[in-house]
């Protein structure tokens, strides 16, 4: 460990201590703070994300990548109101997960405590930065931030500008810090800062994850990629199925929600699969399909590219997807089974039974019923932003917000009680 970072990290453990004692409306008036700095300086935080985005397009970036790297003025003020909706949300800390009095009068409670200095180590997207820092804040956590060299001027805008907020609020600003430095090291340094940092949480591609989980000393919240299934069922309304899967597909395809493979009963070989391919196809994305699929394609005279097992275990970033017909639900279970992240998965059903099966033989941290994959999002739960999305069974799984970044403390009020 560095100088430097035992410094920064020494800082976020004293700020934990003091965010620990802060009452819900304390924090509250910080993050509003926070969110009318932002608006503040939004004018010198979208001119630095323009210079990190003509750079990554200049060295080659996928346009992917580039998508989620982009922070224009409109997804800015989306960042702010999402602030906007956790000051509103119930404050973690204090809550009682459950109290009881043993027969000897012991009370008992459960009580949920800040975990203290979390660790956030992701790529590319800055609403990271923010729902990072706002999240813990309310949670009575320090965050210590390790963005991407991609956004380094951005992320060093947003930290500069929650930062300032917190110290006109009489907050300390070493709530939010960003680990020093841009270089590889700087991530190890980050997970094996056992007793300075008391979770990590990586958030970006399989590298990513797969690093910090080998690597770390820390604990860690592990989230995961998003290789996500739609299944349409041989019950499936044609219309719901259609909006369904171009949604999911299309409506942003460089984030983890986003569907990689569209299975089909092969009952719907000739009537409806046909309609979703050409549907999709005329929203610029490739087919990537397993025999049965390409010759019902080829008969219905709509271009497809062959699937391979890189195709069936891709997280795409872009307008791809794997296709393939399946013979019964069950096929379709099994694919799921094999190929899945455990991210998020959706059946598009009218059958009750169909959609029974599906819950039962799914183990995803999320299913979606007639809904878009979409909808797995900590926004659009209601969580007005989120952490990032766990695919671990552990204490958190899905997207995390302020209950996933608490712990627990048991409360033992006795009156004079010895143990015999």
């Amino acid at each position: 460990m560095t100088s430097e970072f035992a410094a920064v990290a020494g800082r976020s453990r004293d700020a934990a201590v003091i965010l620990r004692t802060l009452t819900a409306d304390r924090k509250n008036r910080g993050l509003a703070a926070i969110a009318a700095r932002l608006d503040k300086d939004r004018e010198r935080i979208v001119a630095a994300n323009d210079l990190d985005v003509r750079a990554a397009r200049d060295s080659g970036t996928a346009a992917g990548l580039i998508d989620r790297l982009t922070l224009t003025d409109e997804r800015l003020s989306e960042i702010i109101a999402a602030i906007d909706v956790v000051i509103e949300l119930p404050d973690p800390v204090g809550q009682v997960v459950r109290g009881y009095r043993l027969p000897n009068g012991l009370d008992v409670r459960q009580v949920r405590v800040p975990m203290g200095v979390v660790g956030m180590i992701y790529e590319a997207r800055p609403n990271v930065t923010v729902d990072a820092a706002a999240l813990c804040l309310k949670s009575g956590n320090a965050v210590l931030l390790r963005g991407s060299s991609s956004a380094a001027r951005t992320n060093a805008a947003l930290v500069a500008a929650m930062r300032q907020a917190l110290s006109d609020e009489g907050l300390p600003p070493d709530a939010v810090q960003a680990v020093p430095g841009t270089g590889h090291d700087t991530v190890d340094t980050l997970i094996t800062a056992r007793g300075q940092v008391d979770v990590v949480i990586p958030r970006g591609g399989a590298d990513l994850i797969n690093r910090v989980v080998t690597g770390a000393q820390v604990p860690v919240i592990e989230t995961g990629v998003g290789n996500c299934h739609v299944y349409v069922d041989a019950a499936a309304d044609p219309r719901k199925a259609v909006d369904i899967v171009v949604n999911a597909k299309t409506q942003r395809p460089s984030v983890c929600n986003a569907a990689e493979t569209l299975l089909v009963h092969a009952d719907l070989a000739d009537t409806l699969f046909p309609e979703l391919a050409r549907a999709l196809v005329a929203r610029g994305v490739t087919l990537h399909v397993d025999p049965p699929a390409a010759r019902a394609l080829a008969a219905a005279d709509i271009a497809g590219e062959p699937a391979t097992d890189v195709d069936w275990a891709a997280e795409y970033y872009s307008l791809d997807i794997a296709v393939a017909l399946v013979p019964d639900l069950d096929a379709a279970l099994q694919h799921i089974r094999r190929w899945s992240s455990g991210h998020t998965e959706a059946i598009v059903s009218d059958s009750a039974a169909a959609i029974g099966a599906f819950l039962a033989g799914v183990d995803s941290a999320a299913v979606a019923v007639n809904a878009s994959t979409r909808f797995t999002d900590g926004g659009e739960l209601g969580f007005g932003a989120e952490i990032g999305i766990s695919t671990q069974k552990l204490h958190a799984r899905g997207p995390m917000a302020l209950p996933e970044l608490t712990t627990t403390t048991f409360v033992i009020t006795g009156d004079g009680h010895i143990r015999a």
